[in-house]
């Protein structure tokens, strides 16, 4: 089987790939990837040893339809995880969400209508939903507020017309968090741990008392792998572990950090809800479930820093 990977060399790309590489039922995995957020970490540090030539390297752009053709070639599934995610800034700019993960969804699509890929694998967002005063669930008519959660939404609706042609799987995932050697700093869990571990400090914005669903690296990156086994239907699933508030977190970190200070700004701002119920039946059907609380992944992922 031959895979092919977009954004394959970002946070949970990275992961996945690691995971993909392993299967002996998968003889090729191609990485494509422009490489915006010069994250080159996938190519260093501890070679894949045996599996390290089932990978290669595509250094291409979502837009590229020509090149993107061109590599779908032979290609069995796809994985489309490529996006702009940059959380702090999800409302200031809808062009550069729109560019990548509107019309660059649009341009994978009509490349697959094309070609003869027999699966689908969309990595969406818990942000379609917007904000809610009740947990949602996949009946849940989303409703994003901010132009990140509208360009997620938008490729979406792209990826659906597919749903007909080949088996299709849309997951929105929560909030990612955890150690990989290509994290992402903005995230809030990852950039609560790093500042309190390293400046004994982090800041809050609103009251903290705002819910959010998250999921671990390396669930989504099993759960990706496990589609490839039939044990879940084509659909659309919310991938999450659990939901927490922010201040969740920060009493989590304290117990590891005595020491650690935490500062609100902006506290007297309600900050907008929302809870995601998990989907138990998929998790358990991927051999997702959690074993670990949270506490003991927060210091799992303390102990990933080299001081």
């Amino acid at each position: 089987m031959k895979v092919l990977v977009t954004g394959g060399a970002g946070y949970i790309g990275t992961e996945l790939v690691n995971q993909l590489v392993q299967r002996n039922d998968i003889s090729q995995v191609i990485v494509y990837d422009n490489l915006s957020r010069s994250n080159y970490n996938l190519f260093l540090g501890k070679s894949l040893d045996d599996h390290a030539a089932k990978i290669k390297f595509v250094q291409g752009e979502l837009l590229d339809s020509r090149s993107l053709k061109k590599h779908l070639k032979g290609v069995e599934v796809v994985y489309h995880l490529a996006a702009k995610v940059t959380t702090p800034f999800a409302n200031t700019d809808p062009h550069f969400y729109e560019q990548v993960n509107h019309w660059g969804t649009a341009e994978l699509i009509y490349a697959l209508e094309d070609s003869d890929v027999k699966k689908l694998i969309f990595t969406s967002s818990t942000g379609v939903y917007g904000s809610a005063n009740e947990p949602v669930d996949e009946q849940t008519v989303p409703n994003p507020k901010t132009f990140y959660g509208i360009s997620k939404l938008r490729g979406e609706e792209h990826v659906s017309r597919l749903a007909d042609k080949i088996d299709t799987y849309i997951l929105r995932c929560g909030n990612v968090y955890g150690y990989s050697k290509s994290m992402r700093f903005d995230a809030v869990i990852n950039k609560f741990v790093f500042e309190a571990n390293f400046n004994k400090q982090i800041a809050i914005h609103g009251d903290g008392k705002q819910h959010r669903s998250f999921i671990h690296i390396s669930h989504v990156s099993k759960a990706l792998s496990k589609l490839l086994d039939g044990n879940a239907s084509p659909g659309l699933y919310n991938l999450v572990d659990r939901d927490l508030q922010v201040l969740d977190i920060v009493d989590v970190l304290k117990e590891h950090i005595p020491e650690l200070e935490f500062i609100f700004i902006n506290q007297h701002l309600k900050l907008r809800e929302l809870i995601v119920k998990p989907n138990h039946d998929l998790n358990a059907q991927l051999g997702i479930e959690n074993g670990l609380t949270f506490a003991d992944e927060m210091l799992e992922f303390k102990s990933k820093f080299s001081f």
